[in-house]
């Protein structure tokens, strides 16, 4: 069902004649997993050709970004662009406009934004914004709009994960220092989405991939929710893009990085977002000379709708955690990532997987939390048994009919390698694989059987 905000700003966007981006009714989507923050188990042969390794603990090897960067700093950002070009490129864009896909989530570190590392103690390429921008393009042209994921968070926000840029158990996000970059990279890509036209497919921009699922472990992640949403909406009132409940500034002047240092001042703002917007402005300068963008001559005059906030929803963790729906200034929307192949949610056969899909109530207990709408940015194929091809349509089936009642779904991933050392992992990783196969259909509305719950709902 299309909420709300979702009407309101296709309306708003119709009756002023703005082309602008907004979700689409249906989200059907995929995941650019491993083009810009790569995940080495999904291109394994391509890793290890690169100088990568493979490893069973991967703080022990170079089995992340951080570890290729350290390892090989004269010659990363030349590596990591051949990927960046090859990994995502033109023919894909084409193959996913062939199989009906509307919505991309583009995970990204915190370092695309490159002033924000610390480079005397962190290590990553450096480039990817030019490559990002070179994808927005691509895909905007084909009618695909974007979400902007903020996956991997300065300091780390999980431990021992690959999509963090590093494994480590030492997670230092959850604190001021890394709060306050993960701030300046929120307005950063607000900024660009609404002055770039090339950014100008992007709908919402994610706060934060996975946090730790123990509140308890996540202090001040609330209070980081809240001024997440603030940044947003501080950014676009310089802009003079319209704030539901905030009040319209002026600006004396036409510089944007200037304005942001005179909204710095403003007391219709918070401590922190002053500081953030003061500290973004330098930095955004030199993001802008990178893809030769004109800061200096914006108007305050923009008939576009505010961007959509996006966080993970209030059950992703457990322990009394903040709910995401307080921080909501404007339009809000939730995602829920549900993998059975970790454990945890049904017992490893056939019957206990459908039913316990076919009969899944995240989508209504997220809205009694008021965190609605919800779509699944992350879901797949695989399975802790040996999944047959019958079954895989099933399984396929069975998870779009039920992530199809909320705003939509987001399929992990878009492909994945096809290799000797990647074995037989796009069966069920793929979902370019997966179409191919016929697990999944080419409409990303149909279904192979419509009736694939009738008889597992209780």
């Amino acid at each position: 069902m299309k909420s709300a905000f979702l009407l309101s700003a296709l309306t708003a966007l119709q009756l002023l004649g703005v082309d602008a981006a907004v979700f689409p009714k249906k989200i059907y989507g995929v995941n650019l997993g491993s083009w810009l923050l790569i995940e080495p188990w999904m291109l394994p042969r391509e890793w290890v050709n690169m100088g990568g390794q493979q490893c069973s603990d991967c703080s022990k090897c170079i089995a992340s970004e951080f570890e290729f960067a350290k390892a090989f700093p004269s010659t990363v950002d030349q590596k990591l662009n051949t990927h960046w070009e090859s990994w995502f490129s033109q023919s894909d864009v084409n193959s996913l406009v062939g199989v009906g896909i509307n919505t991309v989530r583009i995970p990204m570190g915190y370092w695309i934004v490159e002033a924000l590392v610390d480079r005397s103690t962190e290590f990553y390429p450096k480039g990817g914004i030019r490559q990002l921008k070179r994808g927005l393009n691509q895909l905007k042209t084909a009618g695909i709009v974007a979400i902007l994921d903020h996956h991997a968070l300065p300091g780390v926000q999980t431990a021992q994960q690959q999509f963090t840029g590093r494994c480590t158990t030492n997670v230092q996000f959850y604190t001021t220092h890394n709060y306050h970059r993960a701030l300046i990279w929120t307005a950063v890509m607000t900024a660009l989405s609404h002055l770039d036209q090339d950014f100008s497919n992007v709908v919402a921009i994610e706060a934060v991939n996975e946090p730790i699922m123990d509140a308890n472990l996540t202090p001040g992640y609330g209070t980081f929710q809240k001024q997440f949403v603030q940044v947003i909406r501080a950014v676009e009132i310089v802009l003079g893009i319209p704030v539901p409940g905030m009040p319209a500034q002026s600006f004396s002047t036409s510089n944007f990085t200037q304005a942001l240092v005179q909204a710095s001042s403003s007391s219709a703002f918070s401590q922190e977002v002053r500081s953030v917007l003061l500290d973004t402005a330098p930095i955004l300068q030199g993001v802008a000379g990178q893809l030769s963008l004109d800061l200096f001559h914006f108007s305050q005059n923009r008939n576009l709708p505010p961007l959509v906030s996006n966080f993970m929803d209030i059950n992703w963790q457990h322990n009394n955690p903040a709910n995401p729906a307080d921080a909501a200034i404007g339009p809000q929307i939730y995602d829920n990532h549900l993998y059975y192949s970790f454990g945890g949610v049904a017992d490893p056969n056939e019957n206990a997987y459908l039913t316990s899909v076919c009969n899944l109530d995240r989508i209504q207990q997220d809205a009694n939390l008021g965190n609605s709408p919800l779509f699944f940015g992350e879901w797949g194929l695989p399975t802790q048994f040996t999944a047959s091809d019958s079954f895989l349509r099933k399984w396929a089936d069975a998870q779009k009919f039920s992530y199809s009642k909320g705003a939509g779904w987001i399929f992990w991933n878009f492909k994945i390698e096809i290799s000797d050392l990647a074995g037989d992992t796009a069966r069920q990783w793929s979902y370019l694989e997966g179409v191919k196969r016929g697990y999944l259909t080419k409409d990303p509305a149909a279904m192979n059987d419509p009736n694939v719950c009738d008889d597992f709902i209780n």
